[in-house]
């Protein structure tokens, strides 16, 4: 969600500052802001609403020397967006930027009123910077007050300090939230996310749960929850920074969409063997000792689950469970022995997916992760993690990093089944042949982007959009109504085909579109038949098929996507296409942020 940086550098601080903000701006955030000590020690702060630009802009009237700072990127949570309530905060000598939630602070908040301390904003950051405060007026040194003030919070947070008169300290405390330090030379820095780092140094620590880090520019002493010393590695990171620019494209999400025949390959180059003829996966996930699954997502990697959830019980047979990943901590299911526990996330740092596997750690016989970042907490708390292989994914509305998570859970669909003895070695290699030409077949579905764009004009003026499919096909609906909602906020759901009868078909009226997604698959006929009773009551169809589905059900509808054909099993991934093009040509012909939505942040790292 927000954003942190913090520098301890040999120059201007403000503009390095800003520029790592601007690196994680895809994070999502409302506004902005940094504090500096100057040459004298003097602590000072700009913040402003909205984008990074209006920050900029206050900087060219009111600059901030100095060579140390702390910055924030704000997605709120608590109080609304306001320069008040924007981070840094600051009380007296000392500034705080803080991504999380301080869960107990309306009790810290009433205990430090009693004392003097009135909170002015409605923050519950405010919180940590008055206690912090009231520690160094009680005489205690910048890391005691940092101590004390971390010790008294209950929640999840990503902390970094910045004390007056100390150019040479910056303080950090990670719980729940990730944060990072990076080793430069003569410089430390500190970021919430490697990539706002990606410039300024490659060598990483990541902070883990419960530590507390004391930097300076000689370099980092790190303290474990029990305030001992901790060793942690120091990781050489790569980050291509062709990942974080547009390459001549309008927005990231279109060129993340336009990446998905690369990224697809370069899976299927991951996880096959050099002649295509079995799955490559580590030794110790052996799926014939598997008695059930259980998948936790959140988001757009559910609707992955839910799609992979076909693919396990069809092809493997294995009984398979979908949660959510809010609801399942919660809910606090027993676990049956020889289940498998799965965990799909992009960031690898989304809060509730990371609680639900702290949750099956222990419990089940194996806890597997798919993630998109390596280094990721997800990632490093799983027996086993499988990367997905997308490449940085900038635009908040997940385009790559979904068909990258399909296209893993397909293979490990087809290797479990067989390892059971379900599948045998000629059909495993039939079905892998097929998988291997996604990438092609996407490369024909994008061709279609100028019909798409065209049909997407008269979607983007509609209030309301069903998305229907049925079996493999549904969470494709399911997904592809998200998609349109959250970049061109128009209200659409997905809904199985079969259901449309028990309530949705009174939504239907010539101003609604309907989509309905049906390749020609064993339930074809059952789709088309409930296409028809949407154009029976005159309702605007937009079909999704192949060309024998074209030929054998596009008369009559309203307009009708042909894209090429694919072997059944994996034609969600290929479907997934036109619904992210869909969405994407709508938001842009109603002029909305399409990298950036309004309230949606790309890693979700609160509850």
């Amino acid at each position: 969600m927000c954003g942190i940086v913090g520098v301890l550098s040999d120059h201007e601080a403000a503009p390095i500052l800003v520029e790592a903000l601007k690196r994680l701006e895809y994070r999502g955030y409302d506004s902005a802001g940094i504090a500096t000590i100057d040459a004298e020690g003097r602590l000072d702060c700009r913040r402003a609403v909205g984008k990074l630009v209006n920050l900029s802009d206050l900087l060219v009237h009111e600059p901030l020397p100095g060579k140390a700072g702390i910055g924030h990127t704000r997605w709120a949570t608590h109080g609304a967006p306001s320069v008040g309530n924007a981070h840094p905060h600051r009380s007296g000598p000392v500034a705080v930027v803080h991504n999380g939630i301080i869960e107990n602070f309306r009790e810290l908040r009433a205990e430090l009123a009693e004392r003097g301390y009135d909170a002015t904003t409605e923050t519950d950051t405010e919180t940590v910077v008055l206690l912090a405060r009231s520690f160094i007026d009680q005489g205690l040194s910048p890391g005691e007050a940092a101590a004390r003030t971390i010790a008294r919070l209950e929640g999840a947070f990503a902390l970094c300090f910045l004390f007056e008169g100390e150019d040479d300290l910056l303080i950090a405390a990670r719980k729940g939230s990730p944060l990072a330090i990076g080793h430069g030379e003569g410089e430390m820095f500190v970021g919430s996310d490697a990539i706002a780092l990606a410039p300024l140094t490659n060598r990483i620590t990541y902070l883990e749960e419960g530590d507390r880090a004391v930097i300076r520019r000689a370099g980092v002493e790190i303290l474990d929850a029990e305030g001992r010393p901790a060793n942690r590695e120091i990781r050489q990171i790569d980050i291509d920074a062709a990942a974080v620019s547009k390459g001549g494209h309008k927005h990231f999400m279109a060129k993340e969409i336009a990446e998905q025949p690369t990224v697809l390959a370069e899976v299927l180059a991951h996880y096959l063997n050099a002649e295509g003829t079995d799955v490559l996966l580590p030794e110790e996930l052996d799926f014939a000792k598997i008695e059930r699954i259980s998948m936790v997502s959140c988001g757009t990697a559910y609707y992955a689950c839910l799609t992979a959830r076909y693919w396990f019980e069809q092809v493997a047979r294995i009984p398979v469970d979908v949660d959510v990943a809010s609801e399942f901590r919660y809910r606090e299911p027993p676990v049956a022995e020889g289940t498998l526990a799965m965990f799909i996330s992009q960031s690898g740092e989304t809060a509730d997916t990371l609680a639900a596997l702290r949750y099956m750690s222990g419990r089940a016989s194996q806890v597997v992760s798919l993630v998109n970042v390596p280094e990721s907490s997800i990632a490093r708390e799983s027996d086993i993690a499988l990367p997905t292989l997308a490449g940085r994914e900038i635009s908040v509305a997940s385009t790559k990093a979904f068909t990258c998570q399909l296209t893993v859970l397909a293979a490990l669909a087809l290797k479990a089944a067989h390892q059971r003895g379900v599948m045998n070695a000629g059909e495993l290699r039939t079905r892998l042949a097929e998988l291997r030409t996604l990438p092609g077949l996407v490369n024909g579905a994008l061709a279609l982007r100028d019909r798409v764009e065209t049909i997407a004009h008269d979607v983007a003026q509609a209030e309301d959009v069903l998305f229907l499919g049925r079996g493999r096909m549904f969470p494709l609906a399911l997904e592809g109504a998200l998609k349109l909602k959250e970049i061109s906020y128009i209200h659409a759901e997905g809904y199985p085909s079969g259901e449309l009868k028990h309530g949705p078909i009174a939504l239907v009226e010539d101003s609604v579109p309907v989509i309905v997604m049906a390749p020609q698959d064993e339930l074809f006929e059952k789709t088309v038949s409930n296409m028809q009773e949407v154009m029976a009551r005159k309702g605007k169809v937009l079909l999704i098929t192949d060309p024998a589905g074209t030929r054998k059900a596009g008369k009559g509808t309203w307009a009708t996507l042909t894209l090429p054909e694919v072997p059944a099993m994996f034609a969600p991934i290929l479907y997934a296409v036109p619904a992210q093009l869909l969405a994407y040509h709508a938001a842009v012909a109603k002029g909305t942020d399409v990298d950036q939505p309004r309230n949606l942040a790309k890693s979700v790292t609160v509850e």
